[in-house]
């Protein structure tokens, strides 16, 4: 499973032209499954994404977290985050999961995150969708669980 997560000061989706999640201040959460994953890796990766500290503190350093600084999230499905460039021009998805094995773990992941009392907002799990944001920093990092344990 992995995660591109990108500190915004502010994200929103629109789906349709219908803003469907927004936040101020947080992350936005680009999340992509592959076969393979599990709910355990789904909590692994919540519990890690929401304990980040990469917002400054007084002494302009990394080490606020979302709950410090009362910021929420924006979660987004991304099977694209697998894609594969190796070979030729157009990239390979084989390796992302089939949405029937994805979409409970996408589900698992913000179920996990939303215990954490944070403000979770998300898209709609394989709509096209359009994302709007300001990265602040620009802050973005990218975990994987396949290289986390």
């Amino acid at each position: 499973m992995r995660a591109l997560i990108q500190r915004v000061s502010r994200a929103s989706v629109t789906i349709g032209g219908v803003v469907r999640g927004q936040i101020g201040q947080g992350f936005l959460v680009l999340l992509g499954i592959t076969d393979g994953d599990t709910a355990q890796d789904a909590v692994y990766l919540a519990d890690k994404t929401v304990k980040l500290r990469v917002f400054t503190d007084e002494n302009d350093k990394m080490n606020r977290s979302l709950s410090d600084v009362g910021g929420g999230l924006l979660i987004v499905s991304q099977f694209t985050l697998y894609g594969d460039c190796k070979k030729g021009n157009r990239p390979s998805f084989t390796a992302a999961a089939r949405p029937d094995a994805a979409r409970p773990l996408y589900q698992t992941f913000i179920a996990r995150c939303r215990e954490s009392g944070l403000p979770v907002e998300t898209g709609e799990f394989g709509a096209d969708m359009q994302i709007d944001l300001i990265n602040d920093g620009p802050v973005t990092l990218w975990m994987d669980t396949a290289q986390m344990r």
